[in-house]
């Protein structure tokens, strides 16, 4: 049976889908837990990788190789940059990029390396499956490029810069490395996170008080995608 994979970045982003999985097993491996289990049916894997790329890229990597899943879903949260976005509201990924990632001296563009990609797009049937799920739920659900980089991001002028270099209306710090991680090895993947902060100034304050509402919004969908989802 084809496995799908639910990934997020604290355990406060997953906490609220493993919650919900019958016949749990815990798997330790790679300095992480893994937790297997079923809902609605249908055989998922859940991890939280850690905060960052790299940790991003191990856990992705390994729910792939190791466990075996064909389809990789994302829920977590992030900062909003575009102005149309607010606390609480959800925006899907249709392309990550790597806001930190530099080597302009060369004559190439920010967030750009030979042999890869400015912006990886999203799976656009899982895309597709979200927007009916949003519409059927009565949920206002934004589509944008979601930048990722090894940063908190809490300042202004930096927001600023990102959003305009990359067109980016969001940002978070794992989603550009799971894009590589799956488009490298050809798996459906999909990004969705709920905005728990708006990348300013008061962007601590603002994350601490709505991360854990923000998650379960985000986490809530998400399970709502496996139960619509094929296998």
């Amino acid at each position: 049976m084809a496995k799908i994979a639910i990934m997020g970045a604290m355990p406060e982003e997953i906490e609220p889908i493993v919650e919900k999985l019958e016949n749990l097993k815990t798997t330790e491996y790679g300095a992480n837990t893994y937790y297997e289990g079923v809902y609605g049916g249908k055989e998922v894997v859940v991890a939280y990788s850690k905060i960052g790329k790299v940790f991003a890229t191990l856990t992705a990597t390994l729910l792939i190789e190791k466990f075996g899943c064909d389809r990789l879903l994302f829920s977590g949260v992030a900062g909003a940059i575009s102005e149309g976005l607010s606390i609480g509201d959800l925006i899907i990924a249709d392309g990550l990029c790597q806001h930190d990632l530099d080597i302009t001296a060369f004559g190439h563009p920010h967030g750009y390396v030979p042999e890869g990609e400015v912006c990886i797009p999203t799976d656009v049937n899982l895309r597709h499956l979200a927007k009916k799920i949003a519409k059927e739920k009565g949920l206002t659900l934004k589509e944008g490029v979601i930048a990722t980089g090894d940063q908190f991001v809490a300042n202004a002028e930096r927001k600023s810069w990102i959003g305009e270099t990359f067109d980016a209306h969001a940002l978070e710090m794992e989603g550009a490395s799971v894009a590589v991680v799956c488009s490298s090895l050809n798996v459906p993947f999909f990004i969705l996170r709920a905005i728990s902060d708006s990348a300013d100034m008061d962007a601590s304050f603002n994350f601490d008080a709505f991360l854990e509402s923000s998650a379960k919004v985000s986490a809530d969908f998400i399970l709502s995608m496996v139960d619509a989802l094929e296998v």
